[in-house]
């Protein structure tokens, strides 16, 4: 079975109840969340061996994210503990012309906050087969950065796949800033996680179509692989959401999928998790890129951060089927 290690923040997530808006709720309702942490818990989903590697306090909502991830069959056991706080998110979930909004109290940290010394990466990396990290870690802080290289730097030595997922976030820092330090780092990345988007304001990569900016990424960095999520609004009431996939030279599209909105937040994560699936298992760029949307197209109808679904349903919907019935 191959190994996985993704490595990032996860915070305690609090989200206002139904629809209300943070200037309404009295209430809060506790989860746990981070883009990193959402791919391990997907991939030990799907019956991948995945790691989680992070800084979390002693205290007890530190034991509450390792809980969390044990309980869904992540492996937490190189987890680095300190420090004294656990960073917070706050979700208000939009409705109809009303976008969701993220609030983050993520300063000061003990992840953010963490040094160097503290992650013996060759060690945390031994027996592994892949490395998962993304954009948003060295926003966080210069020690999250230099950990980050540091953590590349082992990889590559050790001959692991890395992935990234670009995860822009406006909130933590300028196009201009995440393009300074994550340009010197692609040369370490074999599968990039990109928006068309994202490639235009960071990278400067805009080749017109999606198609041709994957393809462009590709060149410039020498990925071996690129998805390029999409979501796309077919009719006022209708949203589409599917991937493209560059590999072995071509371009591979999913199915577009019709989604309802329950919560959107980590829907990215799981089409990264399924893709990492797919390539790990060496199902071929077509299979990796369905199931990548699939899960995607899933993960839109549950609320929380973590995607709580099977590969038999994952499948499923790769395959075509759906439309809310009761399966009996």
């Amino acid at each position: 079975m191959s190994r996985v290690v993704t490595f990032g923040e996860i915070m305690l997530r609090l989200n206002t109840p139904g629809h209300e808006r943070f200037s309404q709720a009295l209430t809060f309702e506790a989860a746990l969340g981070g883009a990193e942490a959402n791919v391990a818990v997907l991939l030990a989903r799907l019956g991948e061996n995945a790691s989680f590697i992070s800084k979390l306090p002693e205290h007890e909502l530190g034991q509450r994210a390792v809980d969390e991830l044990r309980r869904y069959g992540v492996n937490v056991s190189n987890m680095i503990r300190g420090g004294n706080r656990l960073g917070l998110y706050f979700v208000e979930h939009g409705a109809s012309q009303r976008a969701s909004q993220v609030l983050y109290d993520r300063a000061n940290s003990a992840f953010s906050e963490a040094e160097p010394a503290e992650f013996p990466w060759r060690e945390l990396l031994t027996g592994a087969d892949w490395l998962h990290w993304s954009g948003i870690t060295p926003a966080l802080s210069e020690n999250c950065a230099r950990i980050t290289a540091d953590a590349l730097a082992a990889a590559k030595h050790a001959g692991l796949t890395v992935s990234f997922d670009m995860n822009y976030r406006a909130k933590l820092w300028s196009p201009e800033a995440a393009a300074r330090t994550l340009r010197p780092l692609m040369s370490q990345v074999d599968v990039c996680i990109c928006g068309a988007g994202e490639a235009a304001g960071i990278f400067g990569v805009n080749a017109g179509s999606e198609e041709a900016t994957a393809e462009a990424l590709a060149g410039e960095f020498g990925f071996t692989a690129v998805m390029i999520p999409q979501r796309k609004a077919d009719t006022a009431d209708s949203t589409k959401f599917g991937g493209l996939l560059y590999a072995d030279g071509q371009s591979f599209h999913s199915a577009q999928h019709e989604i309802t909105v329950v919560d959107r937040v980590g829907a990215g994560d799981a089409m990264t998790g399924a893709l990492i699936f797919g390539l790990l298992r060496q199902l071929g760029p077509q299979r990796a890129i369905d199931l990548a949307a699939a899960a995607g197209t899933l993960k839109h109808t549950i609320p929380g951060d973590f995607a709580l679904f099977s590969l038999a349903e994952v499948e499923a919907v790769a395959a075509g089927a759906g439309g809310g019935r009761i399966q009996r």
